[in-house]
């Protein structure tokens, strides 16, 4: 059987296990995957089953994380690392993160089906809680795999019945003891590489009518989920010289971050501004009051490390302008942030050649988002990823990935992994 043909032959499998996950997740309109919880639990039984077919060792590790082992009979170098994630947001898709883990399987699958044995271990990770809506910090799972939880993200509340982080992986069959120690579960020193496939975030594969894309990079973010604006409450006939209106600083600053977003952009920095709460207070707002109390979140996101920490700068600025013109107090609360994610120039060459030599259209672009990928290109492992096309984005019922394109991704990191074994 060719490599070719061997991948076609997991179109049943892949589709199996898709419409598998779906059906744990079913939440008309959408998906949801609770991150250690029932979902994304039952998910992972799933995947290790699947796995348990292929002959693969299963683990678990202190973060709960699921590891499944092809080992090479003739190990010659470090391990190359598939993986992805499997909670979903509220009422989300399918296929965000999903479908990285899928396509692991998959890639396996082929090989032996083809006969192909690596020169090196390869394993399919189910990393746990991606999403940033559990916790209110994202990437969890490959944040305890190599060390890089930020200090107290251990007794972060869950968002759904409050249980602590600790509890849940505890709850999960992990071992928060043994995270605390803050040393890595694995030495990135130890990891040949880390391949991830993920659905598209936006329709630049729509646009440029290819199946799959080679990432160039993933961006890195800060992020403040509560930013708290305090004015006056006045009476709405107030005016305006006498006014501390909170709800005005908070479009000021809104959309003095969306000009610098546009300037960024104009001068070749691609970069993301992305304010998703943006309220007054439930309580107490009224027609007839000018409020004295706002608030919002917000999502700054940039490819290098540089230029983010530069954005964050002109995000002080800004708020320190914006606070003295409204007369009113900006404080944006609790931080979080994940480091850029740039792919590793020999993978991305690697994938690339296996695109060309299979003769699938597959374009070089940044992702819209921060992934899994960006902890472990962070710890200097060698990092590549693969987008695949997906209409209407992800985090939203109407992800809409094709299992033809995501069997076009399978196709070249299975030919990819062939001439690595090489």
């Amino acid at each position: 059987m060719t490599l070719t043909e061997a991948v076609t032959a997991q179109t049943p499998l892949v589709q199996r296990l898709l419409d598998g996950v779906a059906a744990l997740g079913a939440d008309p309109p959408g998906i949801t995957r609770v991150a250690y919880g029932p979902g994304e639990s039952a998910a992972h039984a799933l995947i290790a089953e699947a796995g348990r077919a292929l002959s693969l060792t299963a683990s678990t590790d202190a973060g709960a994380n699921l590891t499944l082992r092809w080992a090479s009979p003739s190990a010659q170098r470090a391990p190359v690392l598939i993986g992805s994630h499997l909670d979903s947001v509220v009422q989300g898709g399918n296929f965000d993160g999903a479908a990285g883990v899928i396509a692991g399987i998959a890639a396996i699958a082929a090989l032996q089906a083809a006969g192909i044995q690596p020169k090196r271990d390869i394993e399919v990770l189910a990393l746990r809680c991606e999403e940033a809506v559990w916790f209110g910090l994202g990437l969890i799972g490959s944040r305890c795999l190599l060390a890089r939880l930020p200090e107290g993200a251990l007794d972060l509340p869950h968002a759904r019945g409050g249980l602590t982080l600790a509890a849940s992986i505890v709850a999960c069959g992990g071992d928060p003891a043994r995270l605390r120690e803050g040393t890595p579960l694995r030495d990135p020193r130890g990891i040949g590489a880390y391949l991830e496939v993920h659905i598209e975030q936006a329709p630049q594969l729509i646009e440029a009518v290819a199946p799959v894309a080679v990432c160039l990079a993933n961006p890195g973010n800060v992020r403040h989920p509560f930013i708290r604006i305090t004015g006056e409450d006045a009476h709405t006939g107030l005016p305006h010289r006498f006014r501390h209106d909170a709800a005005l600083a908070g479009a000021d600053l809104s959309l003095a971050l969306e000009r610098l977003w546009l300037a960024e952009e104009k001068a070749g920095r691609p970069m993301a501004v992305t304010i998703g709460r943006f309220h007054t207070d439930a309580a107490r707002h009224s027609l007839t009051a000018v409020a004295g109390d706002f608030t919002m979140s917000l999502d700054l996101r940039g490819y290098d490390a540089e230029h983010l920490a530069a954005l964050e700068g002109r995000l002080a600025a800004i708020v320190a302008e914006v606070a003295e013109r409204r007369g009113v107090t900006i404080t944006l609360g609790e931080r979080s942030a994940a480091a850029p994610g740039p792919m590793d120039p020999a993978i991305i060459a690697g994938l690339g050649a296996a695109a060309a030599r299979l003769g699938i259209a597959a374009p070089a672009l940044n992702s819209p988002g921060s992934h899994d990928a960006n902890n472990f290109a962070a710890a200097g492992v060698p990092t590549g990823m693969l987008l695949v096309r997906n209409q209407n984005g992800s985090h939203n019922p109407h992800e809409a990935m094709d299992t033809p394109d995501l069997m076009a991704a399978i196709a070249v990191l299975t030919d990819y992994l062939a001439h690595d074994a090489a």
